[in-house]
């Protein structure tokens, strides 16, 4: 089956990226990326591409690259599903907020919405592609809907989940080590699988490619997430006890890195890990496992995510302890937004959740990222619900120059790993900030001895 045109539904951290990595690959492939915000797509298509919605290394160039020639930014939605042979979903499910599985399902008002939308506009056959995390089973549930409320197209459901770490995600794409693609085992459903096969080689050797039946691919992806999630959380538990013994958290994880049957990957402690999908998709894993009556593998996963929420708790409370039990009225510098450097995704990152606890013992918080803006640290903390968008403008600041953030502060807390920040002079930022100045660094980046010289009290975690 040749596939000429592509749409994807959502322009968000997935789709834009992926499809512009595809677009870059396949030039005799139009691909249209459509959005139900207009302000989302103007940002796609605004002739600075500074100003691109999504910050990733490389992304920027292959936007230049093809956008106008075969990569599209659209909001006509409707156009670009009647066009398309094949058919991505890549829109946002979080975990619900509300009724059954509140705090752990996944929400799939998203996905149903596209799926009613492909099957009123649909008239020829579609490939419809599963890119979004979503859990086992989803893809059956959008064939009913598909083949119950359309005009009689055929529709093929793939599950085709991305493995992309925020900040490496274009070199994630170009360079995957899989591609999972999942689909019916059928003859209809290995043309499809074949089709999107077919647009993976045009940079990927065939072997990265890996085909399974649908449900394999939807819970491999969980699972992934699940194990990487895991690794974190384990080398976080043990930060607090190396914390505890004089032991370096740092020394320990390249100890047993070295083991191969181990690896080094992922074990590097901080405060807490973030993003869009380790937690969403443990949550779901547990919901699942729970829904089964696997109580005892539901509760296994769930303590990764409560190792997270006690490290980011535990930095937090260092903070006011260390600042002789009070942070009331005093100046506190966040040194990071972003859950990790070379992005400016905010989901789920630890910053949001230390500030939280900090403005509840009425810190005055001052925040400085290099690439997320003012609008989205206050939209985080609103999202909360802890206490009124008033309040937190009151007690909370934005700002952009991070060296005049540090005047009269009390405090620095590093929240992301930011590679300009090793890079600053700290000497004049010691000088700028009251004595006793302390420095909290929850991404392990600067040198302990160093920083101790200049004259700071400086708290690395994993390390007393």
């Amino acid at each position: 089956m040749k596939i000429t045109k592509i749409c994807c539904i959502g322009a968000g951290y997935v789709g834009g990226p992926t499809m512009s990595v595809i677009a870059s690959q396949c030039p005799e492939i139009q691909v249209t990326v459509v959005d139900l915000s207009k302000e989302r797509i103007d940002l796609w298509n605004h002739s600075d591409l500074d100003k691109l919605p999504v910050y990733e290394p490389g992304l920027k160039e292959l936007v230049e690259k093809t956008r106008g020639k075969n990569l599209f930014f659209s909001t006509e939605i409707d156009k670009a599903i009647d066009e398309a042979e094949m058919i991505f979903i890549s829109v946002n499910t979080p975990t619900k907020t509300y009724g059954k599985g509140k705090g752990q399902a996944a929400d799939l008002k998203n996905i149903e919405l596209c799926a009613r939308n492909i099957a009123k506009v649909a008239k020829t056959n579609k490939i419809v592609v599963e890119k979004s995390t979503l859990p086992v089973r989803t893809a059956s549930a959008i064939k009913s809907i598909l083949d119950n409320t359309g005009n009689g197209v055929d529709f093929e459901i793939l599950s085709n989940p991305e493995f992309l770490a925020e900040g490496t995600a274009i070199d994630d794409l170009l360079n995957a080590d899989r591609v999972l693609i999942g689909g019916a085992e059928t003859e209809k459903g290995q043309t499809a699988k074949d089709a999107l096969a077919g647009i993976y080689q045009h940079w990927l050797p065939k072997d990265r490619i890996l085909q399974t039946n649908v449900w394999s691919s939807e819970l491999s992806k969980l699972v992934a997430n699940a194990f990487l999630a895991q690794r974190v959380s384990s080398i976080n538990s043990i930060s607090a006890l190396c914390e505890k013994t004089d032991a370096n958290v740092a020394e320990v994880s390249r100890a047993i890195g070295y083991d191969s049957r181990i690896g080094a990957k992922f074990l590097n402690s901080s405060v807490g890990f973030g993003g869009s999908c380790f937690q969403k998709d443990i949550l779901n894993l547990v919901y699942i496992a729970q829904s089964y009556g696997l109580q005892e593998v539901a509760d296994y996963w769930e303590q990764v995510i409560i190792m997270n929420d006690y490290q980011k708790r535990r930095f937090a409370e260092n903070i006011v302890t260390t600042l002789y039990n009070t942070v009331s009225g005093k100046k506190i510098v966040f040194y990071g937004w972003a859950f990790k450097k070379d992005t400016n995704d905010t989901r789920e990152s630890a910053a949001i959740y230390v500030a939280d606890a900090l403005l509840d013992e009425k810190a005055e918080i001052v925040i400085y990222d290099p690439k997320v803006p003012e609008s989205q640290v206050y939209e985080d903390l609103d999202y909360l619900g802890t206490r009124s968008p008033e309040e937190n403008r009151r007690l909370l600041k934005v700002v952009n120059d991070p060296l005049k953030a540090s005047e009269e502060a009390h405090a620095i807390a590093i929240l992301t790993e930011w590679d300009e920040f090793k890079n600053y002079d700290w000497k004049i930022i010691y000088d700028k900030m009251l004595k006793p100045a302390f420095v909290f660094d929850g991404r392990r980046l600067l040198e302990k001895d160093t920083m101790q010289e200049i004259g700071f009290e400086y708290y690395k975690i994993g390390q007393s």
